[in-house]
């Protein structure tokens, strides 16, 4: 695929909207955004790949001895900030990391992605286009513009203003983004009180997972131009709906979608139904880095429309994959498990390796579960082969130490280091004495 851009066209951008800074920007093993900012003085030595920081202060890179990496920007992934200063914008790069000999560096998320890519164009296919659909909680800041726990409405699925109280800091998300490039396709109030998604079109894994990390940034910084705190932590209030970053995805060879096969059953091919096979395989497997934190499997439970179960269907929402009606090129599996705190990079990596390891093996999935899983006692999920998702981090991290694909997916700099950190949350968790603990023995002991 050509590029969009030129260094010319960047040169004439940044002239006509007055630019002064750049931002090299990457994300680091927990899907954090960084970003070192230079002046426009320095973009000729950053389109060179010259530009240097110290890897040995990132999340999942490298020990202070190995500690010089290089940011090589991708050229297509300019775009300058529309709120930004009208006396100076900033604009910016993402980049990828590169090793000082000019290799790829392993532990660069958006480049394991790629290495991931290059298998599937080995066995034949041209693209993975993914759409996701991430959804946040908008909640007010106290008097010392710090974020509270009080919602910034009690609307519900849909409603509109004056219930939707973030309807205006929604719309503003939405201008802000198009001005950037994106093509909107929907906004709405989701389930729960203070709950929204924005949904914008499918692209190509890269782009994509750039643009959700690109989501991110202009929703946080929106919603505090609202006096807001916009934050994507999966279940930041109990009793109410968590929020989910639904993944669809299809495989296209030369510009058709090979999901797509009109004699064959529910129009899918047998290339559609092997990958959903390889996805149910590995889905225990691939929940730790799809839901990376403790606070994922608060979402994950019965009852509040987030799978928990792993099934698939093409009627009901209540399994982990459901297959949506459209077909032709829009035919798509949806993976409903992913979580909005999740890597993009490293979690669209895990999922299109399961899906390929089904595609490579020729694998059959199970019948597909029409009812809903939800009321179904667990005798009745036993006889229909429904396994549970891992209901802990801890749980998760060992379903995915035994699985040699996901871990090939993620490479070993990923694995170790991502392992190692998980590790560490988790036991910090296990040791700290929560208010629920106190609240139920204090008084009783």
């Amino acid at each position: 695929m050509g590029s969009r851009y030129t260094k010319e066209d960047i040169l004439k951008k940044i002239k006509e909207d007055n630019v002064r800074f750049i931002r090299l920007q990457f994300t680091d093993m927990l899907g954090t955004i960084k970003n070192v900012e230079i002046p426009l003085s320095q973009l000729d030595k950053a389109l060179d790949n010259k530009m240097m920081f110290d890897g040995s202060s990132i999340e999942g890179f490298v020990r202070i001895e190995e500690s010089d990496m290089y940011l090589h920007p991708d050229i297509d992934s300019f775009v300058v900030f529309p709120w930004t200063s009208e006396k100076g914008k900033v604009a910016r790069f993402i980049c990828d990391i590169y090793n000082p000999d000019g290799t790829p560096f392993a532990g660069c998320p958006r480049y394991n992605l790629k290495r991931n890519l290059k298998r599937m164009e080995e066995m034949g296919f041209t693209d993975f286009n993914i759409g996701t659909e991430p959804e946040f909680f908008l909640f007010k800041l106290n008097e010392n513009a710090e974020p509270s726990l009080e919602l910034n409405d009690h609307g519900g699925y849909f409603d509109l203003a004056p219930t939707d109280l973030g309807e205006n800091c929604r719309r503003d998300i939405v201008l802000e983004l198009e001005e950037m490039g994106f093509e909107i396709e929907a906004s709405h109030h989701e389930a729960a009180p203070g709950q929204h998604e924005i949904d914008f079109k499918y692209s190509d894994a890269i782009r994509h997972c750039d643009d959700i990390q690109t989501f991110k940034l202009v929703v946080k910084t929106i919603a505090r131009k609202h006096n807001l705190h916009a934050t994507f932590m999966p279940k930041p209030l109990f009793g109410v709906n968590g929020s989910g970053m639904h993944v669809n995805m299809s495989l296209f060879k030369d510009g058709n979608n090979v999901f797509y096969d009109e004699s064959g059953k529910m129009e899918l091919s047998n290339t559609a139904y092997q990958f959903i096979a390889g996805l149910l395989k590995h889905a225990t497997s691939f929940t730790a880095v799809t839901n990376p934190t403790i606070n994922s499997y608060k979402r994950l439970v019965p009852g509040y429309e987030a799978p928990c179960y792993v099934a698939w269907s093409a009627q009901n929402r209540s399994p982990l994959l459901r297959i949506p009606f459209s077909r032709g090129l829009s035919t798509r599996v949806e993976v409903r498990s992913v979580d909005p705190a999740a890597n993009p990079y490293m979690a669209m990596a895990v999922l299109l390796s399961a899906g390929l390891d089904g595609v490579a093996n020729k694998m059959d999935p199970p019948t597909p579960i029409n009812a809903n899983v939800y009321d179904m006692s667990e005798k009745e999920r036993e006889s229909n082969g429904i396994a549970n998702l891992p209901a802990t981090l801890k749980d998760a991290m060992i379903e995915l130490s035994k699985d040699d694909v996901i871990v090939e997916a993620m490479g070993t700099h990923l694995y170790e280091h991502f392992i190692e950190a998980k590790q560490i949350e988790w036991d910090m968790f296990r040791t700290t004495v929560h208010p629920w603990e106190r609240e139920q023995y204090l008084s009783m002991y």
